[in-house]
């Protein structure tokens, strides 16, 4: 059975489209979705009614869940050394964000589950317990076994970091996944990045796409923040506001 996790599309609508035409060719028998559907990004309508229409599976990210629960935010951000001005920042748009879904679409949000377990593969946002905490590419076989363990998926499948990597615990044969990003890579490579499982083997799909029409769509969305996601797409890594 060959399945795609796709994950941290955050409301790029170009790059989801080109990783939907690049599906039709690995042609998955099962796509699931990762969450942060639509924060931040060009085009967080269109993303989520295309998501809610292909009826794929998926789980609730950290953006997606302070889109309808605000406090998990502040939770979030009275423990991080981060400035205050990136958290006001993220305040602005995912206010704007949540205003221009609409209550239909955050109910979408509100129905995502925070696991998925359809076995041999399990998917998380960030860990089992946490959609706002992840272990990073560099954490110790034995780390990714104590935050993933309790899944009880040979496969687990996770993205919130963007930065792709596919690990084998020597210890029990676990196999960990980190999607990567859709719509906003933070490890260099400015192309898409998707998760395939083919017959239980883990691969990491990167995809090509028109970073000039996203930026062009990002200029003229009237969101606010696109400036910020607009360099952040540009440098493929992490920026301050």
């Amino acid at each position: 059975m060959r399945v795609a996790v796709v994950s941290d599309i955050h409301g790029n609508l170009t790059a989801f489209e080109a990783v939907l035409a690049d599906l039709r060719h690995t042609a998955p028998d099962l796509v699931l979705h990762g969450g942060d559907l639509a924060d931040a990004g060009s085009s967080p309508i269109e993303i989520i009614d295309r998501i809610a229409d292909l009826g794929w599976p998926g789980v609730l990210g950290n953006t997606d869940e302070m889109l309808i629960h605000p406090e998990s935010l502040e939770e979030f951000a009275r423990h991080s050394a981060a400035p205050a001005s990136l958290w006001s920042a993220i305040r602005d748009i995912a206010a704007a964000t949540r205003t221009a879904l609409g209550e239909q679409r955050l109910d979408f949000l509100r129905s995502l589950p925070r696991v998925q377990a359809l076995p041999p593969l399990g998917l998380v946002h960030a860990s089992p317990e946490s959609c706002w905490h992840a272990p990073s590419s560099t954490t110790t076989d034995a780390e990714l076994e104590a935050v993933f363990g309790s899944v009880d998926q040979p496969i687990v499948a996770f993205g919130h970091t963007h930065h792709p990597f596919v690990r084998i615990i020597e210890k029990s044969g676990l196999v960990v996944a980190n999607t990567g990003s859709v719509g906003l890579p933070y490890d260099g490579d400015p192309r898409a990045s998707y998760l395939l499982i083919d017959d239980s083997q883990a691969s990491i799909r990167r995809v090509e796409y028109d970073r000039e029409k996203e930026l062009k769509l990002l200029s003229s969305c009237g969101l606010p923040g696109a400036g910020w996601t607009a360099k952040m797409l540009v440098s493929a890594s992490p920026q301050m506001p």
